[in-house]
């Protein structure tokens, strides 16, 4: 597929990995439209995107866990962009917490229900809603289109990560099974497979945080937006790429 005026969507487009990717597609001539809860850095990375590139995008907030929500917004890009081309699932919450934790052979604590809900709500639910909505839009133009799911190294498992490590190895199960469902329609889907990437976020970390996490990972150092954002560019421009992961991670096994 080339980029050239198609539309994307992506969602938690406002910051960091959401946004990097987003204005890579806007330089390879792609029309962004955002989904985000943070309406005022929304609007902020919009206007950057489109003053930057030349294109035209537009911010979208939306909690992509509410069916009515997702469904009124996907209406709304089709109308606002004319279609919809592609969609990348970037949108994740992280709620860490041990399943349970005994001390002296008490219960002290365990991880709860709102932390494993919230958690698969935004993660899974959230990207089979915007994967369903974001098909059938493409389904009904009969053009195609392609749809990128963002999974995680951790859906190998990862110690204190019940519900994060589940719902992204749920949604790299959603790439095979939607690829083989959306072929018919000329929709490929694909996935990204990151290890820990340099953004806000890890600016945050304590250096000996980072240097605990940068010990098991054999290159040694953290990922940069730029290099997820050029597999996604290699997904999106393969026309032979579909139900497969990417895995872009130094090499960094759990």
């Amino acid at each position: 597929m080339q980029l050239n005026n198609n539309v994307w969507v992506i969602t938690g487009g406002a910051r960091g990995l959401g946004a990097g990717m987003a204005a890579h597609l806007a330089s390879m001539g792609a029309h962004v439209a955002l989904i985000d809860l943070d309406a005022s850095v929304l609007d902020a990375t919009a206007t950057m995107i489109a003053n930057q590139h030349s294109v035209k995008a537009q911010g979208y907030v939306c909690d992509i866990s509410d069916e009515g929500q997702v469904e009124r917004t996907f209406a709304k890009i089709r109308g606002d962009f004319g279609g919809i081309h592609g969609l990348v699932n970037n949108a994740g919450l992280l709620r860490d917490g041990m399943l349970i934790k005994v001390k002296d052979g008490v219960l002290t604590d365990k991880m709860s229900l709102s932390q494993w809900r919230s958690v698969i709500d935004v993660n899974l639910t959230g990207s089979f809603l915007c994967g369903r909505e974001a098909a059938a839009v493409m389904a009904e133009q009969g053009d195609g289109g392609v749809i990128v799911n963002m999974s995680s190294v951790s859906r190998a498992g990862n110690m204190g990560q019940s519900n994060y490590a589940a719902s992204k190895a749920a949604v790299a199960s959603l790439v095979v099974t939607w690829a083989k469902e959306l072929a018919r329609y000329k929709i490929r889907v694909g996935g990204i497979v990151p290890g820990v990437v340099a953004t806000d976020m890890t600016a945050q970390m304590k250096p000996e945080a980072i240097e605990r996490m940068l010990a098991a990972v054999p290159v040694r150092r953290l990922g940069e937006i730029g290099e997820i954002a050029h597999s996604l560019q290699y997904i999106v421009e393969n026309d032979y790429f579909t139900g497969r992961m990417i895995e872009i991670d130094g090499g960094l096994r759990f």
